[in-house]
């Protein structure tokens, strides 16, 4: 069988920093309002960030964190716990206005045995779906397609959210 090959250069960052700890990059690289357009940060609250995951599993994959340094849902307050659902909704709401999925995946992965990238930072993944996105390249190839720029989908969900008065908490 002959095998193909596929780049995808921008995921080398994140696979070299996978073993490496250089602190929470929620906490280090988001403590600084200026930044946000570069750091695609969407919104900021007084308790919580969303921001556009950099290495999506899927087109408008997005993170929202407590801007607290916690490790799970039993260190957060109930203001907190209150605001991260909020913002899920409202993540939900942009999403739909500008790219339109027809469904969605939200999870949290506790512990990197389960998945966490980032084990010690609270963070609720919300990723867009459609119908078929799941096709010949990720079942022939193991590769998944991300249609859209980071930087045109952040545009496209801020002027969403502008447009519709999001976030609403």
């Amino acid at each position: 069988m002959e095998r193909n090959t596929l780049w995808a250069p921008w995921r080398i960052p994140y696979i070299r920093g996978i073993e490496k700890d250089d602190g929470c990059f929620l906490c280090h690289d988001y403590a600084h309002p200026e930044q946000d357009e570069e750091n695609l940060v969407l919104w900021r609250t007084e308790r919580s960030l969303v921001v556009l995951n950099r290495f999506p599993y899927n087109n408008g994959h997005l993170l929202i964190a407590p801007a607290r340094h916690i490790a799970d849902l039993g260190a957060a307050t109930e203001p907190e716990m209150l605001e991260l659902c909020k913002l899920v909704r409202e993540a939900q709401r942009a999403l739909s206005v500008a790219i339109r999925p027809h469904g969605f995946n939200v999870g949290l992965n506790f512990g990197r045995c389960a998945g966490a990238g980032l084990p010690g930072h609270l963070h609720i993944h919300v990723v867009p779906r459609w119908d078929g996105d799941t096709n010949f390249m990720s079942v022939c190839s193991d590769t998944k397609v991300v249609s859209q720029s980071l930087a045109d989908l952040l545009a496209e969900l801020k002027q969403a959210s502008a447009e519709h008065g999001l976030p609403a908490l």
